[in-house]
């Protein structure tokens, strides 16, 4: 007998492997290429053309409003870049580090704080203590701007991860491709929204005869978009299993029913991870 199938649905952090299309942040087996944005003072490499949006943020600390680039892509770490503008009366590295923050619901431990400097320029750094689900950021002071650079992931990829931040390039005329502003439809990780997506009912997929023959157990593992619309779409196998289990659990992924993720008072497409475990 096939024990229950489990689905997680995890907030936190989008995992893949394949992916469907070739949208900034979505596809998958890219080479790692080197990019930069124009009047910026950064580039760097990553496995995918990223997102990125261009938003004109106030200063907290005096309210001088200043340009705030975002760029991000969800392979199989989560790499995010935040570029902000650093007007006068300039901020200095730890004015900014102690006004932004490290992200989401990570604390940084202060045991893990250490000094980098990259290119001339100064820089701080937190990792987390979980060497199971290990990030790091880096914040980085250059002439004209101040950033952020955050990967979170599993530590099967910490090696990629230490590539992402080793390949970080500072300097006033930074060589790669250059990103534009994203014009499709942003989609959204739990922790950039102001309500999560809410799961209302889930579908348990079935065990086949073959699978159950051969003693197959394991977990699917999927990563998808839950749109704003209320669809399931966008799915793409992290992980799978053989004997037709993985395309039970993608008939059964399309069948979720949930409430879709709020942001600013509107719905908004986010990705979720969904896993699916098989017992015989």
């Amino acid at each position: 007998m096939i024990k229950r199938s489990c689905l997680f649905l995890s907030l936190l952090l989008v995992v893949v492997s394949n992916a469907v299309g070739q949208e900034p942040g979505t596809g998958l087996g890219e080479s790692w290429k080197r990019y930069t944005v124009e009047d910026e003072e950064f580039s760097v490499t990553l496995p995918t053309l990223p997102m990125m949006r261009t938003t004109k943020v106030a200063r907290k600390s005096d309210g001088k409003v200043r340009l705030e680039r975002h760029l991000k892509t969800t392979p199989n770490v989560y790499y995010t870049i935040e570029a902000f503008e650093n007007p006068e009366p300039k901020q200095s590295l730890q004015e900014f580090v102690d006004e932004v923050g490290l992200f989401g619901v990570f604390k940084g431990d202060s045991a893990t704080r250490r000094h980098l400097t990259i290119d001339g320029f100064d820089g701080v750094e937190y990792s987390s203590a979980n060497k199971d689900f290990p990030w790091l950021v880096q914040f980085l002071a250059t002439e004209k701007h101040l950033y952020r650079f955050i990967a979170i992931g599993p530590d099967a990829e910490r090696g990629a991860m230490m590539k992402f931040f080793s390949s970080i390039k500072l300097g006033k005329e930074p060589d790669g491709i250059e990103v534009s502003d994203y014009t499709g439809e942003w989609i959204y990780t739990g922790r950039e929204v102001d309500v999560k997506a809410r799961l209302l009912t889930k579908a348990e997929p079935n065990y086949t005869e073959d699978a159950r023959k051969n003693g197959i157990s394991g977990t699917v593992i999927l990563k998808v978009v839950f749109a704003k619309n209320g669809e399931v779409q966008n799915i793409s196998v992290v992980s799978g299993l053989p004997y037709g289990l993985t395309e039970r659990a993608i008939v059964a992924a399309r069948k979720i029913k949930f409430t879709p993720a709020i942001k600013d008072g509107k719905p908004v497409s986010m990705w979720m991870q969904l896993e699916y475990n098989f017992n015989p």
